[in-house]
């Protein structure tokens, strides 16, 4: 199978595990949309309750090895506490985006999001040899944009009028992204942060 993303399990040091998306996971994909409050988030393309079959096919419709590829995470017990993907693969300029992440209730702020960020910022410049990953978030997702910030990427920019939401109104998308030649400091920094939350 050729192209520049291609299906790979990354395991990290404190218990974060990250499998290639696949259809069999849609029980676990169904259990974690019920907990708390993650389909009601407006802002992000979260599972909603009764319809992660939904979610699923939309992810794997985007997964292959020149657009992206879709990881579940699973804790040091192998529950499926969340997502995150690969999107938006550019492989001959070398770059893509890491969105579409959602994590169960239980696990937010925990340190899961930085390990997960960590394994798959470490597969994009370090075995895919990236010069740029971008993240990318709607203009009034707080959270999203903290957590990013906390990451180390960088600002680029606003796009207006960016997308047109299913409500009728308008995301404007704010750019955030990492360069290869930040890529150690930024490493540093969330394995740091890693050590210091345990």
């Amino acid at each position: 199978m050729s192209g520049f993303v291609q299906p790979v399990t990354l395991t990290g040091r404190r218990g974060v595990t990250l499998d290639p998306l696949a259809r069999e996971h849609l029980p676990e994909i169904e259990a974690a949309a019920a907990d708390g409050e993650l389909g009601r988030l407006w802002f992000t393309a979260a599972p909603k309750s009764g319809a992660a079959a939904d979610w699923l096919d939309v992810r794997l419709a985007a997964q292959s090895p020149d657009t992206g590829l879709t990881f579940v995470v699973r804790d040091r017990a192998g529950a499926l506490i969340g997502s995150s993907s690969y999107l938006n693969v550019d492989g001959p300029n070398r770059r893509l985006e890491i969105g579409a992440t959602w994590y169960v209730d239980a696990v937010r702020r925990t340190g899961v999001n930085s390990e997960t960020k960590l394994l798959m910022l470490s597969h994009a410049f370090d075995e895919l040899d990236c010069v740029a990953v971008e993240f990318r978030t709607h203009f009034f997702n707080s959270v999203s944009r903290t957590a990013i910030e906390r990451l180390g990427a960088k600002l680029d920019g606003v796009l207006r009028s960016h997308q047109l939401l299913p409500d009728g109104s308008r995301r404007d998308t704010v750019v955030y992204s990492i360069l290869d030649i930040e890529w150690p400091a930024v490493r540093s920094n969330l394995e740091f942060q890693l050590d210091r939350h345990g």
